[in-house]
């Protein structure tokens, strides 16, 4: 139970830099929503690889760089998850707002990582 909380800390921060990276895009450059989306994540999974390696699961025994393959893996899968729910949800509903959006697929994305995570990246 301890490693799921530091996990959703550990979230709340990635989903942080998600949504500040997704509204500095949108309102800075002329990147639009889909586009923005994909960095934004890209930049949050920098830093929740860190944050999970140090607070929430500990360094795998593995070298760093099998390490970040592994997380960068899973992580590549739950991003799809989660842009292909923010892509359908923004298709499909042209009112919703993009934060709206991201809030509902990372919510949809969550419980993949963190089993892919602790499974697959992190297990000792």
């Amino acid at each position: 139970m301890k490693k799921l909380i530091r996990f959703a800390l550990v979230g709340s921060l990635g989903f942080a830099v998600d949504a500040a990276g997704l509204l500095l895009l949108l309102a800075l450059t002329p990147l639009g929503p889909l586009s923005a989306r994909a960095i934004a994540m890209a930049m949050a999974m920098l830093v929740t690889w860190q944050c999970n390696r140090l607070f929430t699961f500990g360094a795998s025994r593995r070298s760093m760089l099998i390490e970040g393959f592994r997380y960068g893996s899973v992580g590549l899968v739950s991003a799809v998850v989660n842009y292909a729910v923010y892509c359908g949800l923004l298709l499909t509903m042209p009112l919703l707002k993009p934060l709206a959006a991201l809030v509902l697929a990372s919510m949809a994305a969550m419980a993949f990582s963190f089993f892919g995570y602790s499974r697959f990246v992190f297990r000792r």
